[in-house]
């Protein structure tokens, strides 16, 4: 009886663990979702929303991680709304911010070592460079040129002003876009290598 107790305790306990972790982290990504924004040019900014994401990603697996990046955008879609682009905005972060963890992530499961971790954060930056000049090109300029009613030299002169150099969409792409998304990768990474160490006890679900 008493070992059928342990291990229905067992059984229930695992997933309470899972989801507590999910919840937190979804909460704390959500939060610096919706009040840490750092402009670094034109409507480019510098946002933290994705460090608990990378943090549940080597904790707890890919498949939370995944959870915890669309439910902070549903948090940040329920507070800001869907704006004038839909939540177009919100599909891209998802879009850039899956390219950047879910390589991390696969890489650390397989051998979770910090030098693992690190060439993972290396992979997914890359990745989410990629995947921000796709996406903008592709998705987030036309739908704000629709939305705002801007043609595309109207977008170009919004980095134009702080960097003269920038005058084609192209060069937009490849010499804001790009950077920015490297500049967010870098530094996302880099708080994650030294911190998650020290709260690795925390974040993982401890098994009985």
């Amino acid at each position: 009886m008493d070992k059928e107790k342990q291990k229905s305790s067992k059984t229930f306990s695992m997933p309470a663990q899972y989801i507590t972790r999910i919840a937190v982290l979804t909460a704390l990504s959500a939060v610096l979702f919706l009040i840490l924004e750092i402009p670094i040019v034109a409507f480019y900014k510098l946002d933290f929303s994705n460090l608990p994401v990378l943090l549940g990603a080597f904790s707890l697996g890919p498949g939370p991680a995944m959870i915890i990046l669309i439910l902070k955008n549903v948090i940040h879609i329920l507070f800001k709304g869907l704006g004038s682009t839909m939540g177009i905005g919100n599909l891209a972060d998802i879009i850039m911010g899956a390219a950047f963890v879910l390589p991390a992530a696969l890489m650390y499961r397989k051998n979770k070592s910090r030098r693992t971790a690190l060439i993972g954060m290396v992979v997914g930056t890359i990745c989410m460079i990629i995947a921000g000049v796709l996406v903008n090109w592709l998705i987030l300029i036309p739908v704000y040129m629709k939305a705002f009613h801007m043609d595309i030299s109207g977008i170009v002169n919004m980095a134009t002003d702080a960097l003269p150099f920038v005058n084609t969409e192209w060069k937009l792409l490849l010499c804001v876009t790009a950077p920015f998304n490297l500049l967010k990768g870098f530094v996302i990474s880099l708080i994650t290598f030294f911190i998650y160490k020290p709260l690795s006890s925390i974040l993982h679900v401890k098994k009985r």
